[in-house]
Order: structure tokens, then C-alpha cells, then sequence
């Protein structure tokens, strides 16, 4: 069975680096960007991860024109006990861990497969015990 042309063939999720980064036009993430635009992939970002980039020094521009490109996914309530329950299920807690947390099951209720740019992979992997792929940018 072939998928639809309409329909994703799975997630590309940012957390604050990788948005970061693509506000930047980092290399390397504008080669995953492109690679998901080619594989035809839902590109993300949880709105949470909007706290951690918005800055007073940030090329609002830019940042306008990256988000344009993508969804920016929102914190619902069944994101936000989703998020609670991975942090109890791994032993984490804390503001430390809140967003990354968020970024996690905002990625897991993406339809998959699931990749997430991160320059955290260990407590993203952690939390998103083995369902998504995890690359450190």
C-alpha cells in the first residue's frame, strides 16, 4: 500500500537549538530541513519551545519566516499530563526538565516515525524512552 501524496510520511521535531539553529540557517540543520521537505515530513515545534528562542536578540524576521515554515504545536492539556507522566516515569523533575518534557510528548503524539534535533539527546531520549530518533545538532 502507498501513502498518500497529501499525507506526511512522519515528524521532523525542533526543540530550542534546532529552532534556533534554523532561524540561523545553521548548514546543518537546513540540510534536515530540506530532507524533510523532500521526504515530505510534518516539520514541529512545540510552543513551549517558543519561551526558550524568543530573546530580545533574536533576527525576529527570520524568526517569522522559520515558523511560517513549520507547526508550532500547541501545550495542551493532554500534552501537559503527557509531559508529567514521562518526567515520573523516568525519575525526572523540576523546571530543569518542564520543557524538555513538553517537547517530548508534543513529539510522541506526532504522527511517526519521529525524529527530534536537539542539542540535549540524553534527556530527550530519556523521556521519550526509544519511540523517537534523537540527533544531537
Amino acid at each position: 500500500m502507498t501513502r498518500s501524496p497529501a499525507a506526511p510520511g512522519g515528524t521532523l521535531v525542533l526543540d530550542s537549538e534546532g529552532l534556533a539553529k534554523a532561524v540561523l540557517r545553521d548548514r546543518t540543520v537546513t540540510g534536515w530541513l530540506a530532507l524533510a521537505r523532500a521526504d515530505d515530513l510534518r516539520v514541529i515545534a512545540s510552543a513551549a519551545t517558543l519561551v526558550e528562542v524568543v530573546h530580545a536578540r533574536i533576527n525576529r524576521p527570520a524568526l517569522e519566516w522559520t515558523l511560517s515554515r513549520l507547526v508550532v504545536e500547541p501545550v495542551s492539556e493532554p500534552i501537559a499530563r503527557h509531559a508529567a507522566a514521562l518526567l515520573a516515569d523516568t525519575g525526572l523533575h523540576g523546571h530543569k526538565y518542564a520543557i524538555d518534557a513538553m517537547v517530548s510528548a508534543t513529539a510522541l503524539a506526532a504522527p511517526g516515525p519521529v525524529t527530534i534535533l536537539t542539542s540535549d539527546p540524553e534527556d530527550l531520549t530519556a523521556l521519550c524512552g526509544g519511540r523517537a530518533t534523537v540527533i544531537k545538532i
